[in-house]
């Protein structure tokens, strides 16, 4: 008598953001040589930078590269942490001015005298390509075009990518941020998005796992290492780590390792799909900011021929 094979844990499919990004760079690289052969000019993405924050200044020359390698035009203001509000409102005012530009960003967070919200608002709507302004908020909540900040916007075209089927479904998101959990929620709900019902959890929530277990979806963007646990997943539930941490780890060679808001290898055996932490949300956010810098770029050209 044959001992019966002991059958294995069903293990998630991958959601690969760097395998979704490379696609819409390659379509976005596509058009911009398009534009040029005709004579025209590619997109000209800019970034101001205020202060030396390492991570920002990494996030910042990686979408310069980003952008110079699908063809854009890139560049780069940079000044230092002491610089008055009023200075970086002048520097604004006059990439809003200049016609050269077609989108750009202010690259958060700025030091603390500088009012985040003053600078946000002084940018303007139609070179907001990373979808902050209230108009595209606005524009977002009303279903109006606009631009969409790049991190929703990504997790829509991962879904959309790996065709899964979101309508009708029940999707919750955990975090209410104003760059993710909020503006994701309305893209899910949304009748010409998602079509989805949306429940949107944080972090004074009551019996949290008992709401997270009827997920069909389950987007995690609340700012925790490792928060959601198996226990908290539906069997078959896609799940979406926004979530990117840094925890130390003497047995890695630079003394940390990297996690998401979801302990992925015990997540990654109930689910149906999970995006992975490197690799799934986070190479979607340059993708779809220079998604948004192409967008502002033709209408700037649509605007010129009606005017």
């Amino acid at each position: 008598m044959t001992d019966k094979k002991e059958k294995k844990p069903a293990v998630a499919k991958i959601i690969d953001g760097k395998e979704v990004a490379n696609a819409v760079k390659e379509s976005i690289k596509r058009e911009v040589a398009g534009m040029i052969d005709k004579g025209g000019n590619g997109p000209h993405l800019a970034a101001v930078l205020v202060g030396d924050d390492p991570a920002s200044q990494t996030y910042v020359a990686a979408k310069e590269k980003a952008a110079h390698a699908v063809g854009m035009m890139s560049s780069t203001y940079r000044y230092p942490a002491d610089m008055s509000e009023q200075e970086l409102l002048e520097v604004i005012e006059y990439l809003n001015n200049d016609n050269e530009i077609d989108g750009f960003i202010v690259q958060l967070p700025l030091p603390a005298h500088i009012d985040e919200s003053k600078v946000i608002n002084s940018i303007s709507p139609d070179k907001d390509v990373d979808g902050f302004h209230p108009v595209n908020v606005g524009n977002l909540v009303l279903g109006k075009p606009g631009f969409i900040s790049a991190t929703p916007y990504g997790i829509m075209e991962l879904l959309n990518y790996y065709n899964i089927e979101t309508e009708g479904k029940h999707c919750v998101v955990l975090g209410r941020s104003n760059i993710v959990g909020r503006p994701v929620s309305i893209l899910m709900s949304q009748k010409s998005g998602a079509n989805a019902t949306v429940t949107v959890c944080h972090s004074r929530t009551k019996n949290l796992p008992s709401i997270t277990k009827k997920a069909d979806i389950l987007i995690a963007a609340i700012g925790q290492p490792e928060f959601v646990t198996a226990d908290m997943v539906k069997k078959g539930a896609v799940v979406i780590d926004v979530g990117i941490h840094r925890i130390p780890d003497d047995t890695k060679q630079k003394g940390y390792r990297l996690t998401g808001d979801v302990v992925f290898d015990e997540v990654s055996k109930k689910a149906s799909w999970i995006t992975p932490v490197p690799g799934g949300v986070g190479p979607m956010t340059i993708a779809m900011l220079l998604k948004n810098t192409l967008q502002a770029h033709k209408n700037k050209l649509e605007a010129g021929k009606k005017a």
